[in-house]
């Protein structure tokens, strides 16, 4: 019998906590770039609750949302927020089998931040890192962001971060693209033990980023923000043959809705075998789910 989109419980790896509480600490331009620019639907951008969002997983049959404690830029940028830890882990622990946690990272924190991962993953439960180099204009080779790569490894935990373009720009918001996938060649090598996970597709360099996981064992690539109809073709073949094991699937929600996301993917009419390794086997296996 052939394995369906429907089958399969997914694992969603890249999830904004949408909250009205998580709301109050971004920034108030947030309105404008998710709704206007990213096209999300202007009744959440009020916020939605804990159980509203685990309605809509339900729906679409998503069993476990990572949700993202995110870091973001603190150079100076009037955009400049980090969502406490603490909202992320509570939200965890209201529902355990449905939600885990990811500790976003500043990089120019220094060691205070690199004790706050570490205190995230021990004692609040976390299970991996995130990043978003654009904000802090650092690509991710940056020695600034090698301590926590070295925390990382050292706490077992892999890292994500988003490669390709910056999606937002404005004269007083990060204009440089720091994303390039070749920008990972370096980390992969100096931290063959560190599992890392360029989130996004690496667009408009998905080419780029299909190379870096190719050739590194530790690169993987997370489908999040960019609709799977939109996907360049050689990016949809390699998630379908040889980098079925290198893909892990993600929304970015609410920049993706979940049940829309599901039903793209069901569209693209993957292997079996491709289908369940990027719904679900693939963040089992990285982030040791199993």
């Amino acid at each position: 019998m052939k394995t369906t989109n429907d089958d399969i419980l997914a694992i969603d790896a890249v999830v904004n906590l949408w909250t009205p509480e998580a709301l109050s600490h971004r920034p108030e331009w947030r309105n404008s770039f998710f709704s206007g620019k990213l096209n999300v639907d202007n009744a959440l951008m009020d916020g939605i609750s804990l159980d509203e969002m685990l309605r809509r997983m339900d729906s679409a049959r998503i069993e476990r949302a990572f949700l993202v404690a995110a870091k973001v830029g603190s150079l100076g940028h009037p955009a400049t927020y980090h969502l406490p830890y603490e909202l992320v882990s509570n939200a965890v622990k209201k529902h355990p089998d449905r939600f885990s946690g990811l500790a976003g990272v500043d990089p120019t924190e220094g060691m205070p931040g690199v004790r706050a991962l570490e205190r995230a993953v021990i004692e609040l439960g976390m299970i991996g890192a995130h990043t978003y180099p654009h904000w802090f204009e650092l690509a991710p080779d940056h020695a600034r962001f090698y301590p926590y790569y070295a925390k990382c490894v050292e706490l077992d935990i892999p890292i994500q971060m988003q490669v390709g373009q910056s999606l937002l720009y404005a004269p007083d918001y990060p204009r440089r693209s720091v994303g390039h996938p070749i920008c990972l060649d370096a980390v992969a090598c100096d931290f063959p033990e560190l599992k890392i996970i360029g989130i996004h597709i690496g667009i408009p360099w998905a080419d780029e980023m299909i190379a870096m996981a190719w050739k590194h064992k530790n690169v993987y690539i997370g489908t999040d923000a960019h609709r799977p109809p939109y996907w360049p073709e050689s990016f949809k073949n390699y998630v379908n043959t040889y980098g079925q094991k290198k893909v892990i699937f993600g929304t970015d929600f609410p920049v993706l809705d979940f049940e829309t996301t599901r039903q793209d993917i069901q569209d693209l009419n993957l292997k079996p075998t491709a289908l369940r390794s990027l719904l679900r086997e693939n963040a089992e296996h990285v982030y040791q789910l199993t």
